[in-house]
This record gives C-alpha cells, sequence and structure tokens, in this order.
C-alpha cells in the first residue's frame, strides 16, 4: 500500500477492492484505455477554457486569472450515506436560521449562557442595524454552502459553515454538464441524480422570499456583483443568466419611491429581491463602510422598510465566524431540541489562556485558521510546515490571539484523480449548497467536490492549487 493507506480512500477498501457505491463505475473504468482517458481530461480543460470558467487569484501585483483544474475520476456517494448528510445538513440550516433570528431579538440562547456574550458583542461579522428586523419570509440565510470532510465508513464532520455569500456552485453545474458530454454512457449506466434544476430552484426559492412592498404576479430578481475583478464574477455572470435574471453593479441602482431600482432601456424597474454577492460592510456607504463605490447608499434603510429582500440577510457571517463554530453543537440542540446529526471537528478557542497554550504547544500538530478567512488564505497547517512558518505563526498568533482557533489535523479521506500513471489518491472535502426559503430547506444532491491535487496536500482550495470533481449522488 502507498503512504495515504492511512487514509480512508472511498473508491477501494484496503484489500484493493471498489467500495459499493463505486462497484458498477469501477467495473466500467476496467475496460477502458488509460491514454483515452487522459485525452477526455485534456478535452476537458479545453471545454472550460473555451467557455471561460476561471477564477482570480488575489495577492500577487496583478490579479492573475486562472483555470480551475478539473478531474474526470467522479466522487460518488450512496443513496444511504446521502440521506443521512441531507438530514444533518438541513438540522444544522434550520438551527443557524434560528439562531440568526434570536441573536437579532430577545438573544435567548445568550441569556441562558449557552453562548457567551462577549462573542457576540465584540465580534465584527455582528450588525447592530440588524437588531429588531425581520427579513422576509424569516428567512437569514437563504444560500447555505456547508462544508463537510469524511474520516471513515461513516465519519463526516463540518469542517465550516458558510452562511455569508457562498461561492462554487457554478463549477458544480459546469463540472456535470462537462460530464455528461464525455461520459453520456456512465450517466445510462448509472443512476446519478440530476443537479441542472439548481438554477430554477433558486429563482423559485427567492421568489418565495419576496418583501412586504412586492404586489404583482412574478418578482424581479436580481444578482449584484461588484463587477469583472471579484474573482467569482463568472459564477455571478452565470448564475444571473441560468436564472433569467439580472447582472447589476451598484452604478446600475438607484433608489426612488422607496424601493431599489435599476436602469433598463425601459427606464428605472423596481427590484423585489436582489442576490447581492457583497460583503456587508461595503453593501451601503450610508450604513456601514463610508468609503465603498460597491454599495448602493440607503439600501439597508429601504431593506429594514420592507421595499426589498436582501439575499443571504445582512448579519448573517455571525453564524460562519470559527469562533461561534465549536458552539454549533449547543446551537442546535438548544433550537431543536435534537442532538447534532453531523459532528463537528474538535476545535481550540485560541482566545481562551489553556487553549491557547495547549495550541502553542502542539503547534505543529495542528490547523489553525483565522475566524474571520476564507480561501484557504491566513491559515497554518502545522505537519505541512516549515520550522520558519511555525515560528512566524506562532508571533501572529500571540500577539492576537482571539482572531485565531486551531483544530486537529484530520485523517482526511481521499478520492482517486487521474494522473500520467493512472488513478492515485487525493484528498478531498464536499461542498453541497442548500435553499432555504419560509417552508423549505432544499438541498441539491451533490455540491462541489474540491481535492488536493498535490500528493500529500490537505489543502483543496483553488487559490491554494487545488481542483474539483463532479459529485454524483445515486439514486435508491
Amino acid at each position: 500500500m502507498d503512504k495515504q493507506s492511512r487514509f480512508f480512500d472511498e473508491m477501494f477498501d484496503s484489500a484493493g477492492a471498489a467500495r459499493q457505491p463505486y462497484a458498477r463505475y469501477n467495473e466500467w473504468f476496467q475496460t477502458e484505455d488509460i491514454r483515452h482517458l487522459r485525452r477526455k481530461s485534456e478535452e476537458a480543460e479545453a471545454f472550460f477554457r473555451r467557455i471561460g470558467i476561471t477564477f482570480n487569484v488575489y495577492g500577487q501585483q496583478e490579479a492573475d486569472e486562472r483555470l480551475i483544474p478539473f478531474d474526470v475520476v467522479p466522487r460518488i456517494i450512496s443513496a444511504r450515506e446521502w440521506s443521512r448528510l441531507e438530514e444533518g445538513i438541513a438540522q444544522r440550516v434550520r438551527a443557524i436560521n434560528a439562531f440568526l433570528h434570536d441573536i437579532y431579538h430577545r438573544q435567548e440562547i445568550l441569556r441562558a449562557g449557552r453562548v457567551p456574550v462577549e462573542l457576540i458583542a465584540r465580534n465584527e461579522a455582528f450588525l447592530p442595524q440588524m437588531i429588531g428586523v425581520n427579513p422576509p419570509g424569516g428567512v437569514y440565510t437563504h444560500i447555505v454552502g456547508t462544508d463537510l470532510v469524511r474520516t471513515g465508513d461513516n465519519e463526516f464532520y463540518v469542517l465550516e459553515d458558510n452562511a455569508r455569500t457562498p461561492s462554487g456552485v457554478s463549477y458544480m453545474l459546469e463540472n456535470r454538464e462537462t460530464m455528461l458530454q464525455m461520459f453520456p454512457e456512465l450517466f445510462t449506466r448509472l443512476k446519478v441524480r440530476p443537479v441542472s434544476s439548481y438554477p430554477q430552484n433558486l429563482r423559485r426559492s427567492l421568489s418565495d422570499c419576496a418583501p412586504p412592498a412586492f404586489n404583482g404576479d412574478k418578482p424581479e430578481v436580481a444578482v449584484l456583483t461588484p463587477g469583472i475583478h471579484n474573482s467569482a464574477y463568472f459564477e455571478h455572470a452565470f448564475l444571473a443568466d441560468q436564472m433569467g435574471a439580472e447582472l447589476v453593479e451598484s452604478h446600475d441602482l438607484k433608489i426612488m419611491d422607496g424601493r431599489v431600482c435599476m436602469r433598463t432601456t425601459r427606464g428605472y424597474t423596481p427590484i423585489d429581491v436582489l442576490y447581492r454577492r457583497i460583503d456587508d460592510d461595503y453593501l451601503d456607504p450610508l450604513n456601514f463602510n463610508p468609503n465603498s463605490l460597491l454599495g448602493v447608499p440607503g439600501i439597508m434603510d429601504v431593506y429594514r422598510a420592507g421595499g426589498i429582500t436582501l439575499a443571504n440577510a445582512p448579519g448573517t457571517g455571525i453564524a460562519d465566524d470559527k469562533a461561534l463554530y465549536s458552539y454549533m453543537p449547543d446551537i442546535v440542540e438548544f433550537y431543536t431540541g435534537e442532538k447534532s446529526i453531523l459532528q463537528n471537528v474538535p476545535t481550540w478557542r485560541c482566545s481562551e489562556a489553556d487553549s491557547l497554550k495547549y495550541v502553542l504547544d502542539h503547534l505543529s500538530e495542528l490547523v489553525v485558521k483565522e475566524v474571520h478567512g476564507s480561501g484557504g488564505y491566513g491559515m497554518l497547517v502545522g505537519p505541512a510546515a516549515s520550522k520558519r512558518e511555525l515560528a512566524r505563526f506562532e508571533k501572529k498568533l500571540r500577539a492576537r490571539p482571539s482572531n485565531y482557533i486551531a483544530q486537529p489535523t484530520l485523517a482526511l479521506s481521499t478520492v482517486p484523480i487521474m494522473t500520467k500513471r493512472g488513478l492515485a489518491p487525493r484528498h478531498v472535502d464536499l461542498r453541497p449548497f442548500v435553499l432555504v426559503s419560509p417552508n423549505k430547506v432544499q438541498i441539491t444532491p451533490g455540491g462541489l467536490t474540491r481535492v488536493a491535487l498535490k500528493e500529500g496536500s490537505l489543502v483543496v482550495n483553488s487559490s491554494q492549487g487545488g481542483g474539483t470533481k463532479d459529485t454524483w449522488v445515486l439514486g435508491d
């Protein structure tokens, strides 16, 4: 066995036999010419390049536009496994929405002592402007991306919740479209549940959250983007097009008669639901960052008055703050009366003296993350860090301990990728996408599987060199 054999391989068991979800796929794979499959990989890259599926990498002198590498070996999840995940994700999302309503209203969870007051009061993601505001339909997180990792046969953990503006769903959809074009015979051989209805479901879900000011037949939905230089601009344009919604920037919008209106060839038209892909701080220069050129002055006042629905609601970032993450099992139990179905990863809060001491003493063994970080930036993977990197990170940790949490280095599961020498295991995570409307939580069967293409790497983020796979959920 290779050096990754201590990790759970989702396709093959320890004897080298295909696990049940992969059995029929493996039968097909064994009859295929490896050279033919490698050519298919090259075709996929050409397809992605042709239609412009790219993302921008920040932190360099000029933003570097790159293709996200795509691997042609799918990740396959059985109906039984998915049913359990679906149940756990829905439970967690409902608890998050209940928590957000509570934290901006009666704050009963704080009164009960289940979450420390200072964790909310001192948190930059908490928006006082949302206190007492009731979002249309009672929905705060219209779109959620829940990051999951696997360590064993029935062992799934929630790595983090993405309740602000989760990205990646366009890659899930394009990955599936690519696989359907390249391997149509596999989709007739295996009962793979479709994901193509996501844009229509998104439109319907957003429309179900129309604001009190709406009085027509069909709510006007638009997508607000920061513009072409944003790393996820491809996705903003893709989703607007797929939903049949307008893609707008701040200069396309103005407030008229208590409504947010967009410029069209027929003049200005009121927007009912705005799927905004910009952060809270830049949303409204009158209420938040006065220097923002990306937002709409006064949009928060229209929102509070019931003139528009903002998805996701402002202030949802408090729910996916990594310092709050360790309290999620308590949050789930407090609002649902049930034990959390999906497990959390054990977490040390570096703001606490005992935890900080433990983390400093075991820095080389742990993964340390910024509480507001994303995209794999600002984190330390202890086992892969040099002595110099550990020393540098220790200084940052001592200077601002409350800015960090730490977790054990999990033995993430692997799924094979196609290499020049054949199949080779690589670590993966999974981001299923959830749509929330007033009476429904809808989870797309699959999601975005991100894969660490570098052998032994645990960092799957595309900004850090990771790639993606199509995720197949099998029917019953």
